[in-house]
């Protein structure tokens, strides 16, 4: 699919603008994973489709990536495209299962140095990740400017470490060990990464994203000396040459370092326009680390999804209280949503950042002119 047929004039650009830094009238809001298992129309597609399958098939990545803007009808103001971290190692030339109930297994991980040589050298993301780019462009037609639409890959560390460890882990011992006993074939293996994602971004932005996130899920694992060396270099190289290749095409992009905690002020000077926090950081404390250096996304446990009505509503009360409405903040969880959560649940979560955000923005229109 070609991304040259002009797409349909954006009517709600509420996140690009926050992102930007720019004022809005609330706070937009989106959620990790908001297209996945909770939905209950995801389920059904997954009865008859592998997980992959639906990734690697355009229409059915934009089917399912449509599900929750069309059950939130007018209450998600970004949607983002149905994909996978993991398809990186897969166009590196590894073998990656989505096993039910278990999650994503490398039949065959990286275990020594020398495995990387067994990688694709010099990987064609236009050959190995094209249905991605379709799915990118089916979908940034099919929503009709109803919202922009999220494009994203994960971070080298985080992959690297699936690579390694050959699917989730507790410790992810393997993969320290590589980085403790193996630094400089661990550099190589990041940077090889890197420059996948690289690539795979520009060419998610070509194709029709029009914001992109990286996503260090694991970065939280690393201490604070160890996220310097094997994670903050490289999540600020793709920032730069991101930007440096798309040129005036440039979309905003956030990083989200889960459990980095310590990280922050980095992250807020590496040249990302938004930082995702998890619920581990006070939106108080966030703030004045970053100085407004970036727009701020986050950061509700999704376990409050599972508290009932008050909790929700208490807890976004003080999540968007707490970030304010109007000024460089995106609401959303502090992870992705879990996968029986109650759609009625997420649902309550979206109202009610609505109603917050406005009320919140009506204060302070009121604050100010005081």
């Amino acid at each position: 699919m070609s991304a040259s047929k002009p797409f349909p004039p954006l009517k709600n650009d509420l996140i690009l603008r926050a992102a930007r830094g720019e004022k809005t009238e609330r706070a937009p809001v989106w959620v990790m994973r908001q297209a996945g298992r909770y939905l209950p129309e995801f389920r059904a597609e997954r009865v008859e489709h592998d997980f992959f399958k639906i990734c690697r098939t355009p229409e059915l990545a934009t089917k399912v990536t449509l599900q929750p803007i069309d059950r939130y009808d007018g209450l998600l103001d970004a949607s983002i495209i149905f994909s996978d971290i993991l398809v990186v190692p897969q166009a590196l030339g590894m073998t990656v299962e989505m096993v039910p109930g278990k999650g994503p297994h490398f039949p065959e991980p990286l275990v020594l140095p020398e495995d990387i040589s067994k990688l694709n050298q010099n990987v064609d993301v236009h050959k190995e990740l094209q249905y991605v780019f379709d799915a990118i462009t089916m979908t940034r037609h099919a929503l009709d400017g109803r919202v922009p639409l999220i494009g994203f890959v994960g971070a080298p560390w985080t992959l690297m470490a699936y690579m390694v460890e050959g699917g989730g882990s507790k410790t992810l011992s393997k993969a320290k060990e590589w980085i403790f006993k193996h630094p400089k074939t661990s550099h190589d293996l990041l940077q090889r990464i890197t420059d996948v994602c690289v690539n795979f971004l520009v060419g998610q932005v070509h194709a029709g994203a029009q914001m992109l996130q990286v996503f260090e899920s694991w970065g939280g694992e690393l201490s604070p000396h160890d996220f310097e060396l094997f994670s903050l270099p490289y999540l600020a190289q793709i920032a730069k040459r991101v930007k440096a290749e798309l040129g005036s095409e440039a979309v905003p992009m956030t990083v989200f370092a889960k459990g980095s905690w310590y990280a922050l002020e980095q992250l807020s000077e590496i040249g990302y326009e938004a930082v995702s926090l998890d619920w581990t950081h006070d939106p108080k404390a966030a703030k004045a680390i970053t100085k407004g250096r970036v727009t701020l996304q986050g950061n509700m446990d999704p376990n409050l999804l599972y508290g009932g009505d008050e909790a929700i509503v208490a807890a976004v009360e003080r999540m968007v209280r707490g970030f304010g409405s109007t000024g460089r903040y995106i609401a959303n969880l502090g992870h992705g949503i879990l996968p029986s959560v109650p759609v009625e649940a997420m649902g309550l979560f979206l109202k009610t950042v609505h109603r917050v955000g406005l009320e919140v923005a009506a204060e302070e229109e009121k604050a100010n002119k005081n």
